[in-house]
């Protein structure tokens, strides 16, 4: 599973964007700006493409608030997109061998 120790802290995500995978499953996650908001934005896809050559419907996107218990709840979140759809993540790692 992904833990929150693995990713970069919050400090790295106000600059840029934090990409990872786990096991047949990619991630994004990104600083978002939504009027005077702040959001941590995420979003997951199957391997073995990038976020740009990815088709859009093959993603999944999902919003948190942009702190600590954010990034928590954003780990959360992509562990059980990845338990949900574990079938087609692991088919996408096997692809990509």
């Amino acid at each position: 599973m992904i833990t929150k120790e693995v990713l970069a802290p919050l400090a790295f995500i106000k600059k840029t964007e934090l990409t990872g995978g786990y096991e047949g499953m990619r991630f994004k996650l990104y600083k978002k700006e939504i009027g005077e908001e702040t959001k941590l934005g995420c979003v997951v896809w199957p391997e073995p493409f990038n976020f740009i050559k990815t088709p859009e419907e093959e993603k999944e996107y999902a919003e948190f608030e942009f702190s600590e218990e954010g990034i928590e709840d954003a780990v959360r979140w992509m562990n059980r997109e990845w338990i949900e759809a574990r079938e087609r993540f692991e088919q996408a790692k096997r692809w990509n061998k």
